[in-house]
């Protein structure tokens, strides 16, 4: 299946210069999304993976289809102030200055391996936060699962220590 051609684009958005790939189509496409699943699930092997963490908001249904097909838990990695309890978070620049992501203390336990999930590959500056997150609270990042990753942008230098497999590359 050619994901590109299901993949919607925006010019000019969310502001003027950028192209905004778009994966909303795939995600209304059960055949599509059975595809990406199925993909991943080639790349990353059920026992190398303890649990899927999704990046906000994107990440998401990507992180709970694929923690469907492997009978594994699924957590989140979300903007500061989205999660209850005890959190850990991690400043870090985007594109257009600084955010803050947050991860409940308790979402894994010691060494799980935890495969991360995410729609887009840029700078991969918000990646390697989410990755350093996991390891804060001791989890071990198995790899990266992106559909799409943009690869003038370089985002993936930023990961050099990680396994990163991207479906789709522009």
């Amino acid at each position: 299946m050619n994901l590109k051609n299901i993949i919607d684009e925006y010019p000019n958005f969310p502001k003027k210069g950028i192209l905004f790939r778009d994966i909303s189509p795939i995600l209304r496409n059960p055949a599509a999304l059975s595809h990406v699943v199925d993909e991943f699930s080639k790349r990353f092997h059920t026992n190398d993976v303890d649990v899927l963490a999704g990046i906000e908001s994107r990440g998401f249904p990507l992180a709970c289809a694929l923690s469907l097909k492997y009978n594994k838990g699924m957590m989140m990695i979300r903007k500061q102030g989205k999660l209850p309890g005890a959190t850990v978070k991690k400043a870090y620049d985007i594109e257009y200055g600084k955010a803050i992501m947050e991860i409940q203390k308790n979402s894994i336990k010691k060494d799980q391996r935890v495969l991360i999930c995410d729609d887009l590959l840029a700078t991969g500056g918000t990646a390697r936060a989410a990755a350093e997150l996991v390891e804060k609270i001791g989890g071990k990042v198995t790899g990266f699962a992106f559909m799409v990753e943009l690869t003038d942008l370089n985002g993936i230098k930023k990961l050099t220590k990680y396994r990163c497999e991207s479906l789709v590359k522009y």
